[in-house]
């Protein structure tokens, strides 16, 4: 199965790797830095590439590419899988997944790949086996490991790998029971020239953070669950029933964990939450430009749009770009031709715009074709789709929990052709 893990940083250096059955050389990854070459941008990156020997799949996370190196041809799904789990993980024991965090926990970071993957197959990939196996590090643990030449890894196996729900282990106590739950969903569009949706879909998971008492029993309902298309489940879930009813029944992991994620394709029920009026100009023999850019909400029911941030790569003729933004602040760089503006929050009674001129290369030929805006944004509060909880119920324990549900939209590959 998995051979080999190397990891790789934003500037295409190699800071960790990992064997599990026989080394192989990092002269490997040479085929992987040639793909990353001929990409633009690192989520351009080929996830399979095929070599003479090997088969490298790769993610990338947090400015970091895991790349796996396989000998025998497997579904390349099952180990993009196991690296968005690998990733998660490191992300629970240290807050971050950085190179820093990575290099200042090494020994862990080892440990934990080592239980995961057994002989290249996955063996423990959930938090809460790998929470008792081996202790998250803390700076007193860290001390006394320093000083004893102790290591984090536990005595005794696992509670929750000698029971028929592998994933909770027993006896856990919590003095506030609560039970919380986080629609967030990416909206992937492209939008042509003249406003028409080319193709737009949703990719939305609910992440949930359960901290209860004992084996509660979930389920948890939707108002509208026909909506989901393409469901991928937590292993707790009892598909059955959500075949049978539609309904989420469970017995929770304790903690953090994505109870399920899904994708929604038809373009009739994926609403563009924001709209772009633009004017992007080249005239030809002329050396100026011109650039004009609004931006308005639509089809937000009243939620606001923040975190708005616009960037576009303009063609190679233009020097520099001098232009007044209403709201936000832009920047320009001549050297890689990028504009981005940080726009910030939309207010429907005062659209941002960007308006100005471009200074282009004198005697240079009108641009083959405008350039595409990419845009950023968060709205709150909101899931793009309609989707919403119907309640959720608890059976099996006495108490009353705190719940809660929070919604969030996010912007993908969201891309505006001018």
């Amino acid at each position: 199965m998995i051979h080999s893990l190397f990891l790789v940083n934003a500037t295409g250096d190699i800071f960790l790797e990992k064997h599990w059955k026989s080394a192989v050389s990092r002269s490997v990854c040479d085929y992987f830095f040639e793909a990353q070459e001929r990409a633009t941008e690192p989520e351009n990156v080929p996830p399979v590439i095929p070599t003479p020997h090997h088969y490298l799949i790769s993610v990338f996370r947090h400015r970091i590419f895991f790349v796996a190196v396989i000998q025998s041809e497997v579904p390349p799904l099952f180990v993009i899988e196991f690296l968005h789990r690998v990733v998660d993980t490191f992300q629970d024991y240290f807050g971050v997944c950085t190179e820093a965090a990575i290099k200042d926990n090494v020994v862990v970071v080892y440990e934990l790949l080592e239980e995961m993957l057994d002989n290249g197959f996955p063996l423990a990939t959930e938090s809460n086996i790998l929470k008792e196996l081996i202790k998250p590090p803390t700076i007193l643990r860290t001390v006394v490991n320093t000083i004893t030449g102790s290591t984090n890894v536990g005595e005794q196996l696992p509670t929750g790998q000698l029971s028929v729900v592998p994933w909770r282990r027993t006896g856990v106590k919590y003095t506030n029971n609560e039970a919380y739950f986080d629609v967030v969903e990416e909206i992937d569009a492209i939008i042509d020239k003249s406003g028409s949706t080319v193709t737009a879909e949703i990719q939305g998971v609910i992440d949930a953070c359960v901290k209860l008492t004992g084996m509660p029993d979930l389920t948890l309902s939707f108002m509208n669950p026909r909506l989901l298309d393409d469901v991928s489940f937590h292993p707790c879930v009892r598909f059955k029933r959500w075949e049978a009813e539609r309904i989420l029944s469970f017995i929770p992991p304790d903690g953090n964990f994505r109870l399920l994620s899904y994708h929604v394709s038809s373009q009739n029920l994926v609403a563009i939450p924001v709209y772009v009026k633009h004017n992007i100009t080249f005239r030809e023999g002329s050396s100026q430009g011109r650039f004009d850019l609004t931006l308005g909400p639509k089809q937000t029911m009243g939620k606001v749009v923040e975190s708005v941030l616009v960037s576009s790569r303009l063609p190679r003729v233009v020097l520099n770009a001098n232009l007044s933004p209403s709201q936000g602040t832009y920047t320009f760089d001549p050297v890689t031709k990028l504009l981005t503006w940080d726009v910030g929050k939309i207010n429907p009674q005062k659209l941002p715009s960007l308006k100005g001129s471009m200074s282009l290369q004198a005697g240079a030929s009108k641009p083959d074709e405008n350039p595409t805006i990419n845009i950023q944004f968060k709205i709150p509060q909101m899931a793009v789709s309609g989707l919403k909880v119907n309640r959720l119920d608890m059976y099996g324990e006495k108490y009353k929990p705190f719940k809660g549900i929070k919604y969030m939209t996010m912007a993908g590959k969201f891309q505006v052709r001018t």
